[in-house]
């Protein structure tokens, strides 16, 4: 299994993490959230954090609670942008302090939007490479896709996730990304029966949600039969495959056997755990992942 993290990034960086927060600097902020996963001792006293930090997450409830507010020092704005660059690819994205502590973006997937940018420009087709993008949130892959030059369909439910995502499309001077705002499994069984094919399919589910419609979505439901639709929409060779998982519960054995046991064996495979390294040396979880090509 391999440890995976973002590297070389100028504008981010985990500051430390600890008592069930996390410290973070994004471009010219550093804020602070909560972080389920850090059950550890903080490196940094209290005092340093509450110096440091521009902008501080209070929850509404207790640990388990996903909704709360923003305390900002006087001057510090609600929105900033921050850029990420890899070879030839240069991104810039908008972030903002939202009611449920995300901020726009989430940064361990740094590594994963290199190696969309190298399996794209890696494939050896002579026709532009169709990649799908699902739960496809504020759209850093689809960015780094369309960069990479992908013709990109985006995929979410939610309308003011793909209005975030065009601003960053036109911030990072790219265009012509479809925008998609539907239920994923409605929309890949559709594409299935119109015997679409993607040379690139990137999954990047939560573990619970719902539909524009109200759809409910359950990780642990759903994804077994997702993936077997999105092997129909895989083209057989030329192709780069990407999931994300973020639920606890999951392991990085589960979704090898998972991915497997639909895809097959694959040779040119990571499978691996997500993690963000703090100042201090300490590794922060944020999730698994497995992913293959064939170029």
């Amino acid at each position: 299994m391999n440890l995976i993290t973002p590297k070389n990034w100028v504008e981010y960086e985990l500051i430390d993490a600890g008592d069930f927060e996390k410290l973070e600097r994004f471009g010219k902020y550093i804020v602070s959230r909560p972080e389920p996963q850090a059950i550890w001792d903080k490196a940094l006293p209290e005092s340093e954090w509450r110096k440091m930090a521009h902008a501080h997450f209070n929850k509404a409830g207790g640990l388990s609670s996903e909704k709360g507010e923003w305390v900002l020092k006087p001057g510090v704005a609600e929105q900033w942008y921050i850029n990420y660059q890899y070879k030839e690819m240069n991104i810039r994205m908008r972030l903002g302090l939202t009611s449920f502590k995300h901020v726009g973006i989430f940064p361990e997937q740094a590594d994963n939007w290199n190696y969309i940018y190298d399996s794209i420009q890696g494939l050896k087709i002579k026709e532009q490479p169709k990649v799908l993008n699902l739960f496809a949130y504020t759209g850093g892959a689809s960015l780094v896709a369309k960069a990479a030059g992908a013709d990109i369909v985006h995929v979410d439910s939610i309308k003011q996730v793909i209005n975030w995502s065009s601003e960053n499309m036109a911030a990072s001077n790219l265009s012509d990304i479809r925008w998609v705002i539907e239920d994923a499994v409605k929309f890949v069984n559709r594409e299935v029966k119109r015997g679409k094919q993607y040379n690139g399919i990137i999954l990047d589910p939560p573990s619970y949600g719902h539909g524009p419609n109200g759809e409910k979505w359950i990780l642990e439901d759903k994804l077994n039969d997702l993936l077997k639709q999105c092997k129909q929409l895989l083209t057989p060779k030329n192709n780069f495959f990407i999931l994300n998982l973020y639920s606890t519960g999951v392991s990085s054995i589960m979704a090898e056997t998972l991915v497997e046991t639909i895809f097959g064996k694959q040779s040119d495979k990571e499978i691996g755990a997500l993690y963000l390294l703090d100042k201090s040396g300490r590794k922060l979880p944020t999730g698994v992942l497995y992913r293959f090509r064939n170029l």
